[in-house]
């Protein structure tokens, strides 16, 4: 059974394309190599959960997904602050509703 969070993540990108929007889930991760070394697969630190752009503008927003009681890690905050500084619409969704809300009304670090 996927945890409370995989769920809304995919009920987002869901909502999401049915609002004319292409939606991409990031993958995260480390490997160990044959030599022991381990691998990070290369997204910064805090990188938000989803991403991807409006057909209407092809504006780019990202999105992290949280329950209802989730709380964004340090390093996430600072993510937020990056995009905050460049205008890039993202936020905090804890439902569908909320990351439809964020990209149709192109919110600015809604949530955080």
């Amino acid at each position: 059974m996927a945890n409370p969070e995989t769920k809304i993540q995919n009920e987002i990108r869901i909502a999401l394309s049915a609002h004319q929007c292409t939606v991409f889930r990031t993958n995260v991760g480390k490997v160990r190599l044959s030599d022991g070394r381990w691998f990070d697969t290369g997204l910064p630190k805090g990188h938000a959960d989803l991403y991807g752009f409006r057909w209407s503008d092809d504006q780019v927003f990202y999105i992290e997904v949280k329950t209802k009681t989730g709380k964004p890690r340090p390093d996430q905050i600072k993510f937020h602050q990056f995009l905050q500084q460049h205008g890039v619409i993202h936020g905090i969704a804890r439902s569908a509703e909320e990351a439809v809300k964020i990209i149709k009304e192109g919110l600015v670090g809604y949530g955080y």
